[in-house]
């Protein structure tokens, strides 16, 4: 275990964003069904990442990584019927190849760690056995998956977290039938589908949107390509923050196009106030005064740490709403996030769905539990733009799970951490 000590910066710099962790995990998936050769790139190997390589492996795909490219050959995929698939702490992981193992034929067993077991995959416990797959599970993991997926009608709420959705959407495609996902009822985190739906897209698959879902042909083949990575929203959304409340940081490689959701990270900048100036693939974020706004975080639950030290910072309360599934992340966020800004000095109200944050002047340091969760990590990081005294937080080492380069790149704008490793 290790604690960070993070001291107070003037954030300035200009820094470029890290590969997209969510597109890397989908590129991987659909170069592995690819049955051919691909090249992805650029891709930084955090631990999430590295899950789903070692699955994909598991699997019967050969890979190798040299200067950020990562070759997937999947030309041996499927050729074992019996597989053993330790996701980590990765839950993309874990609910993207559920399905797509289940389409391959493959007995597989599923197993995980951290908070990976107990989070909820009763979404596939229940759907899948009545397409032709036994699920033995004592309600986590380990699961264990038998028999071969059959196409047809997939009825899932809208309420649940988009990768069940991803899961399927990778499979269906394999299948001989036509299959159609119906949705019972609104859907959240929209982006992440389409993001899948995008990628798929650039390997040859095909997904037709219907009035309630999506509708995939079978029988499709997935087409090796060379595929790019975009820059990681999700992690750029750090720094931009930093900028809002302390000072002027530029992010590069931060695609205005991309399908991400966490691109709205932008715009919610603007609607506090910062200064926010887009160029391309660039993005620059300004201090100025900033007043409260309300978010509606159903689409972008990931921003809503960082979101909550913006809006520290911002005159009157803001609420966010909608954020009910960040009590099963790697940590129960809503409350892990309102602990953190809390024991800072902070003024955040949990709610069942949701914080309230009234702004303060400024927070001010103290020791501060990461709960072993990269985005409670890096947001403790972020409140030093702006901050009165040192933040010493636990599990610093967290970050590995989707950006092992944070330390470095938070340098690159002039942010100070000490290391103390126990």
């Amino acid at each position: 275990m290790s604690n960070v000590t993070f001291q107070p910066f003037v954030p300035n710099g200009t820094v470029f964003a890290p590969p997209s962790k969510s597109d890397v995990h989908r590129a991987i998936i659909c170069a592995a069904l690819s049955k051919g050769v691909c090249t992805i790139s650029p891709v930084a190997l955090s631990d999430d990442i590295r899950a789903t390589i070692r699955c994909v492996e598991a699997l019967g795909a050969a890979t190798a990584i040299e200067n950020n490219t990562l070759t997937v050959d999947g030309s041996g995929m499927f050729r074992e019927k019996r597989a053993e698939l330790d996701c980590r702490e990765s839950g993309s992981t874990l609910r993207f190849l559920i399905p797509v193992a289940a389409a391959g034929g493959v007995s597989a067993t599923f197993t995980g760690q951290g908070r990976l077991p107990e989070r909820p995959i009763g979404i596939y416990t229940e759907a899948l056995p009545e397409k032709g797959v036994s699920c033995d599970t004592a309600g986590g993991l380990p699961l264990t998956i038998s028999g071969n997926l059959k196409s047809g009608v997939f009825r899932l709420p809208g309420n649940v977290s988009s990768q069940f959705f991803s899961g399927l959407l990778f499979a269906l495609p394999l299948l001989d039938g036509d299959s159609d996902i119906v949705l019972t009822s609104p859907i959240q985190s929209a982006g992440y589908v389409n993001m899948t739906i995008r990628t798929m897209s650039k390997f040859g698959i095909e997904v037709d949107m219907t009035d309630k879902g999506w509708h995939v042909r079978g029988k499709q083949h997935y087409i090796p390509t060379d595929y790019t990575t975009d820059g990681d929203w999700s992690q750029a959304a750090f720094f931009l923050v930093a900028g809002a409340v302390g000072g002027e940081v530029t992010v590069k490689n931060a695609n205005i196009d991309s399908s991400q959701g966490d691109r709205k990270i932008a715009a919610l900048l603007r609607e506090f106030g910062a200064e926010v100036n887009q160029d391309g693939g660039s993005i620059t974020v300004k201090k100025a005064p900033m007043r409260a706004i309300t978010i509606d975080a159903s689409q972008i639950p990931d921003l809503v740490p960082v979101l909550a030290v913006c809006a520290c910072f911002a005159e009157g309360t803001t609420e966010i709403i909608n954020a009910g599934r960040l009590r099963i992340k790697e940590s129960d966020r809503l409350k892990t996030t309102a602990a953190l800004l809390n024991s800072l000095g902070g003024k955040v109200k949990e709610l069942p769905e949701g914080l309230e944050i009234t702004g303060v002047p400024a927070l001010r340091g103290a020791a501060v539990d990461g709960c072993n969760d990269h985005r409670i990590v890096m947001a403790a990081a972020t409140c030093a733009a702006n901050l009165q005294g040192e933040i010493t937080c636990s599990d610093a080492w967290s970050v590995n799970k989707s950006f092992p380069d944070f330390y470095e790149v938070y340098g690159k704008i002039n942010g100070k951490w000490i290391m103390d490793n126990l």
